[in-house]
């Protein structure tokens, strides 16, 4: 999954960063509503998006183009 993201240009980035935290608050909503269906969902949520943050910032500091 990780090539996946060092793929994607910045824009596509920023935009699958939104979706991700789309999920993980839906996710985080469900969870606490009870309807777990997988409860490893809201790590894994949890690290893509730390994945294409950091991602983010190699574009921000210049270290990817």
């Amino acid at each position: 999954m990780r090539e996946k993201y060092n793929e994607l240009t910045y824009k596509e980035l920023v935009v699958k960063k939104d979706e991700l935290s789309d999920k993980y608050r839906k996710a985080r909503f469900d969870s606490v509503l009870g309807h777990n269906a997988n409860p490893l969902l809201k790590r894994s949520l949890r690290r893509d998006i730390s994945t294409v943050n950091t991602l983010i910032h190699e574009y921000k500091l210049g270290i990817r183009k």
